[in-house]
């Protein structure tokens, strides 16, 4: 009779794998409660369990996939978790960052601060849409809408939408085309827009450069091209005092802080850090 393989072994044998060829452990983790099924408590305390055969074989197949061609461990499983709950993800749609979940955080802080009757939120470039669903899950009396230029990122959104059941009008059209085309007044625009200078591409990762899509992740005029086309666009989607919350690259706070008050120059604009203390929020109150 052959011997029983245990999940510690195979998380063994899996993570020292990956560490020796400079992948991160975790990976192995990640896979093995994916196949399992098991939340992670379930996991830890099944460390003793015997693994079936089929499933050493499959995370087999994926860690070595990942170790050969970068691949991220998201499009494996399929999915991401952001804010606590599960998105998915492909190819077309980046993968959720923990970083984003501050940006998030902001916005529902803000919005709870808000008094008006009636709320109209814009998720711009909104991939996975796990932004706009996120707020429609945290604020249910607030109206959500969100915007992408690719079609296929889209379809990923309304298969969030419809996972987690929220109704969310999404619309196709480059950052807020759509929203003027709608004629939909808006009093805040939250937006991740890609903001990587092509020039870093080289630095990044395989797993970012050459998994995500380069329309959500690079943009012209040193990473700052999406902002300054979603500003020009504010006053034709905005309320006389509206709020504005752009996600931005650690050294972009300054350049899109200069970028804001240009163009409304009676704006109030503060760069937010986050959890790791560099600039990752600017969040703007605009008077029009």
């Amino acid at each position: 009779m052959k011997k029983q393989v245990k999940q510690f072994e195979v998380l063994n044998w899996a993570s020292l794998f990956l560490e020796k060829n400079n992948c991160e452990p975790k990976v192995a983790e990640i896979l093995l409660q994916h196949y399992l099924q098991v939340t992670t408590s379930e996991f830890y305390m099944m460390m003793q369990e015997p693994i079936p055969k089929r499933i050493i074989d499959q995370i087999r197949i994926d860690i070595l996939k990942h170790v050969k061609t970068g691949i991220p461990v998201q499009h494996l499983t399929g999915y991401e978790f952001f804010y606590g709950r599960k998105f998915f993800v492909n190819e077309h749609v980046l993968i959720p960052r923990p970083e984003t979940e501050e940006l998030v955080q902001h916005v529902i802080e803000l919005v709870k601060q808000d008094h008006q009757s009636s709320i109209n939120i814009a998720d711009i470039g909104t991939g996975s849409g796990m932004i706009a669903i996120t707020l429609a899950l945290e604020l249910p009396h607030v109206n959500i809408y969100g915007t992408d230029l690719s079609k296929k990122a889209l379809n990923i959104a309304k298969q969030n939408a419809q996972y987690h059941h929220v109704d969310i009008p999404f619309f196709q059209g480059d950052f807020l085309q759509p929203m003027i085309d709608q004629n939909i007044k808006v009093d805040y625009i939250v937006s991740n827009p890609p903001y990587i200078k092509k020039s870093d591409k080289i630095s990044l990762s395989r797993t970012v450069k050459n998994f995500e899509p380069d329309l959500a992740l690079f943009a012209e005029d040193s990473g700052l091209a999406a902002y300054k086309k979603i500003i020009q666009m504010i006053p034709e989607v905005s309320k006389r005092q509206s709020k504005v919350i752009f996600e931005i690259g650690y050294d972009q706070g300054k350049a899109v802080y200069q970028l804001i008050k240009h163009k409304f120059p009676h704006s109030d604009v503060n760069v937010i850090q986050d959890i790791n203390g560099k600039d990752r929020i600017a969040s703007a109150d605009i008077n029009l």
